[in-house]
């Protein structure tokens, strides 16, 4: 079984995958940030860097979901390949942070590879206002991310809403994470479980 969280940066996707991942006794597969190449110089100069940035995630996770299925086991992933293409690489076009030619050829390469992967059994989606999440990200003191604008992440939350308003292509479980204090909370992780049980019993 393939179990995704997404969210916007900040939300908390990486805490509950270990979380999940530990009470779950289900194999984890982390966002590649530390050995990312490019995170930081998008960071620094995200017209200069967008489409390499893009590129990379879309390489690295299409590789993720062959092991997943190739695997046999239920993993648990954080963050999946259908923000990179639904959200983030839109959202850096309507910016004028990415060029048109080089969105059009993500685009082309990404509806190329989705023949070939289906989406996960559950999906997992943190929802957070733009305070939090700033809250967050200063919280975990990353320096690549000091830079982070505003503006980036608002549009960011927009798209994010929009795509999961029309997701239909698995189970979704919406958690909200301004009132769900999962990571400091254990009551509020228990509730996370409970809801998480109720939709996997519900694949079967």
């Amino acid at each position: 079984m393939h179990i995704a969280v997404a969210g916007n940066i900040g939300s908390g996707k990486t805490t509950l995958t270990e979380l999940l991942s530990r009470h779950f006794g289900w194999d984890a597969h982390y966002e590649d940030v530390e050995s990312n190449p490019y995170l930081h110089s998008f960071y620094e100069d995200m017209q200069r860097w967008s489409f390499n940035l893009q590129i990379y995630f879309l390489n690295s996770r299409f590789k993720q979901i062959i092991e997943i299925h190739n695997s046999g086991k239920t993993v648990i992933q954080d963050r999946t390949i259908y923000e990179d293409a639904y959200i983030f690489a839109p959202n850096l076009h309507s910016m004028n942070l990415m060029a048109t030619r080089d969105f059009e050829n993500y685009n082309t390469l990404f509806e190329l590879i989705s023949n070939f992967i289906k989406p996960p059994d559950l999906l997992i989606y943190l929802r957070s206002s733009v305070p939090n999440l700033v809250k967050q990200i200063q919280k975990r003191g990353r320096v690549y991310e000091e830079s982070i604008r505003l503006d980036y992440l608002k549009s960011l939350n927009e798209r994010y809403e929009t795509w999961i308003l029309k997701y239909k292509q698995g189970k979704l479980l919406i958690i909200d994470v301004d009132e769900v204090k999962f990571p400091e909370n254990a009551n509020d992780l228990g509730l996370v479980i409970d809801r998480i049980n109720a939709e996997i019993h519900g694949l079967f």
